[in-house]
């Protein structure tokens, strides 16, 4: 087993890991998002995902980019520590941090077997033409119902408030 900090990589660390994996025949999974508040449901989520490949590399949402997407209070864990925490996860390979909206470029640069989205989000996945122009699929996640970030810091403001 790896120390989690070694599954930590930047793109290109990340480029070399996959050559190395596409020599060993094994299969690349991707999956990506922000992960602020590590649930039941994203462990799930990831647990299909691994399971769709050899190997996961998880995209994570810098801090800036979460920010972006989810508003100023976000997110409540900075990107190392919600680094650290998913690449301790046994399912997680691999963690490459993104700035940008969307992972398209990295989706690229990378270019996985197998792109994995939450069924929630089949209305707009990021880079599909791309791997299955390459090759690969799209797989989408079913979701575990009763789970959500937004909801969990929602009901954490009402139980506890100012205390």
């Amino acid at each position: 087993m790896r120390d989690c900090e070694t599954k930590i990589l930047d793109a290109a660390a990340m480029q070399a890991a996959r050559e190395q994996l596409t020599r060993s025949g094994k299969k690349l999974v991707f999956t990506n998002g922000c992960f602020d508040i590590l649930h039941a449901g994203h462990v799930s989520y990831l647990e299909f995902a691994r399971r769709q490949g050899d190997a996961l590399l998880l995209g994570l949402n810098s801090d800036a980019s979460v920010r972006r997407n989810k508003g100023p209070t976000r997110p409540i864990n900075p990107e190392r520590q919600r680094a650290q925490v998913l690449a301790a996860l046994e399912c997680v390979d691999y963690v490459v941090l993104f700035d940008e909206d969307e992972p398209e470029q990295l989706i690229m640069a990378i270019t996985p077997d197998v792109l994995v989205k939450g069924e929630d989000w089949a209305h707009y996945v990021s880079g599909p033409a791309w791997v299955e122009g390459h090759g690969g699929r799209v797989v989408l996640a079913p979701l575990l119902q009763g789970f959500s970030t937004s909801a969990m810091i929602e009901r954490i403001r009402q139980n506890y408030g100012d205390a």
